[in-house]
């Protein structure tokens, strides 16, 4: 089944069937109805190699990908990747994963860039001061990230302060006082925007925020923090992770001291990862789908090939809201102050 099968078909000629498949905008409405029908027909599949060969176009957008933490509970970046190889299906392209030590990342795009092998990229785990996007950017290579880079380069990022403060708001309407904290060193980006979320509910309801440990996101070192909490004299009724794998380190803290969490200790998480879901634990999600799309949407205009009628890169960075999943690990109680 060729091309010309189609044209034959549908009475118009090669170049219209073309135009159809590559740029339908400059085909009328009527006769791209009836060139698609006779697609349909027929069953014609496009060549989609040839295609990409005419347009300077892979169609792969690339990605590095990095190993996964040994007590990662299913990492959100794993969602992430299957969320945008959808977005990007649905337009028509593919995602490439690569791997490369963190010194080599950026000259491992240039390569994938000027051999062909992909059109742009993503990029992830975006930090204070990441050097990656303006080294991208240099490269002239289309690219947008998963992270907050300033209004320089195209972004999609999740409210993070937005998450913890509506999971603390949540436990102060249950009736908590003496809600504790445990997240990561200052210095990380999403540490940071998670850590003032929880200070800004608290600081809302000019409750003490002194009960916190700031640690190494580990299973570990949850545990260790959640438990010098737990020792104080005034201990809290309540602790606000940054991460599951926190909530999970805390939760494991209380069941040692013989706290049952959701009755005697509310915890809460953030990524909401399937062992919150089988542990009943209160978690923040992060709209994973919704970024995917939206990154995509940001992505396609820069690509080449891209079609005539897709809508401009919005210039701006786009913050989206997280949602709050109330479970039994934080409405169980008992009592609380």
């Amino acid at each position: 089944m060729t091309v010309h099968d189609v044209a034959v078909a549908a009475g118009v000629s090669r170049q219209t069937v073309s135009n159809v498949l590559n740029a339908p905008e400059r085909v009328n409405p009527t006769t791209r109805e009836r060139v698609k029908a006779a697609i349909a027909a027929l069953g014609y599949q496009p060549n989609r190699a040839a295609q990409a060969l005419r347009a300077h176009a892979s169609r792969l957008i690339g990605y590095r990908i990095r190993p996964n933490r040994p007590d990662a509970l299913v990492a959100i970046l794993d969602r992430f990747l299957h969320a945008f190889s959808e977005a990007a299906r649905a337009v028509d392209h593919h995602l490439l994963l690569f791997a490369a030590d963190d010194a080599d990342e950026v000259a491992a795009c240039g390569r994938l860039l000027s051999g062909g092998a992909v059109d742009g990229f993503v990029l992830s785990d975006i930090d204070y001061r990441d050097p990656r996007p303006a080294a991208i950017a240099a490269l002239g290579a289309p690219f947008a990230s998963f992270g907050r880079t300033g209004d320089d380069h195209p972004w999609v990022d999740i409210d993070n302060a937005a998450g913890t403060e509506a999971a603390t708001a949540h436990l102060i309407a249950a009736g908590h006082r003496r809600i504790g904290y445990v997240g990561v060193p200052a210095g990380d980006r999403i540490g940071d925007d998670r850590h003032t979320g929880w200070l800004r509910a608290m600081s809302a309801h000019d409750l003490d925020p002194g009960r916190i440990r700031r640690v190494a996101d580990s299973m570990a070192a949850g545990d260790r923090a959640a438990a010098e909490l737990l020792a104080e004299p005034h201990p809290p009724s309540a602790i606000v992770a940054a991460t599951d794998v926190f909530a999970v380190g805390a939760w494991r803290a209380a069941e040692r001291r013989g706290l049952r969490p959701g009755r005697d200790l509310a915890i809460t998480g953030f990524d909401d990862t399937p062992t919150a879901e089988v542990l009943g634990l209160t978690s923040v999600r992060q709209p994973v789908e919704a970024v995917a799309r939206a990154m995509m949407a940001v992505l396609l205009p820069q690509l080449p090939g891209a079609p005539a009628d897709v809508a401009p890169a919005p210039t701006a960075g786009r913050l989206l809201a997280p949602e709050l999943v109330v479970r039994a690990s934080s409405t169980g109680r008992s009592t609380v102050d």
